[in-house]
């Protein structure tokens, strides 16, 4: 009891003094383990909103990412699907320009052709993407082109334009690229390419014998439809581009907020090894002055 009651005070302040350096040095053991300041948002004290609100951003970041990088694919599909229908109505061109120049092509071959190629369209404009019809603006569950009769009659020359195959509605399809960009990428089956492309293919189609009206009005819509097709792909092309530059710029801001966060959580493992080092000297030597604390009594003072 001498001994105690002579080396309480000092041995009390020994081992707090060393209980607090054991409690940082578990803490910066942690960090020199993970790498952060704080594997806790409380561990980060001021700073823990600020990366609650980075890491927030990130994820939206990321979402912004997935819907125009599944948006430029759509678009590619609407893409191909163009130029197939290009490729279509260059084939119907030569077909009707052979017949207007010669006698010899046979008129129920042409019109064969016609139908043929208005099934063609009718299917090309039916694409689906992801489940979904790619021409029907909002109504994607619908097949947007129907060509049975009705909704489509046949066609007379002189025509006029006629989108009654049309099953879809007038939205424009667009997607959110971030939080002030919207990107506007949607073409319908009623577009005026497409109609003019229907009704040459419906004239020639629905008329045997063929006048040269008809084949002359069929000619026309013809060239006109590829000469707006390829207004058409161009503007597709630019809303392709427009998602890439967005999803690109959406992967430079998550590495800038990545960094901002490493910075705000990161620490120096280097120096907080060093540190460690530090803090072992110091409790050691602690550890050393406790032990000989507590070897004294007064008795040691009374020989």
């Amino acid at each position: 009891m001498v001994m105690r009651v002579a080396t309480f005070a000092v041995s009390e302040q020994m081992i707090a003094a060393s209980l607090r350096s054991q409690g940082v040095m578990v803490q910066q053991q942690l960090q020199e383990a993970a790498g952060v300041t704080s594997t806790t948002f409380g561990g980060l004290g001021a700073t823990s909103q600020q990366v609650v609100n980075l890491q927030i951003s990130v994820q939206r970041s990321q979402a912004y990412i997935a819907a125009a990088d599944a948006t430029d694919n759509k678009v590619q599909v609407m893409y191909s699907t163009i130029n197939s229908i290009t490729n279509l109505l260059t084939q119907f061109r030569s077909t009707l320009t052979a017949a207007s120049n010669s006698a010899a092509v046979a008129p129920d071959s042409v019109t064969a052709s016609a139908q043929q190629a208005l099934q063609s369209m009718q299917s090309l404009l039916n694409t689906q993407y992801a489940g979904s019809y790619i021409f029907s603006g909002a109504r994607t569950a619908t097949a947007p082109v129907n060509i049975s009769n009705p909704p489509y009659a046949p066609a007379s020359s002189p025509s006029s334009p006629d989108t009654s195959y049309y099953q879809g509605d007038d939205q424009i399809a667009s997607v959110r690229v971030s939080d002030t960009q919207t990107v506007s990428y949607g073409i319908n089956a009623d577009n005026p390419a497409f109609e003019q492309a229907m009704r040459a293919f419906n004239l020639v189609a629905s008329n045997s014998p063929l006048s040269s009206d008809t084949l002359t009005e069929a000619l026309d819509l013809t060239v006109s439809a590829l000469n707006d097709i390829t207004t058409v792909q161009t503007n597709l092309g630019s809303a392709s581009a427009a998602l890439q530059a967005a999803s690109a710029s959406q992967s430079d801001y998550q590495s800038f907020a990545q960094s901002l966060e490493g910075n705000l959580t990161g620490v120096d493992v280097a120096s907080v090894t060093a540190k460690l080092s530090t803090y072992q000297t110091q409790l050691q030597a602690s550890y050393a002055a406790i032990a000989k604390i507590q070897s004294l009594s007064l008795a040691s003072y009374l020989h």
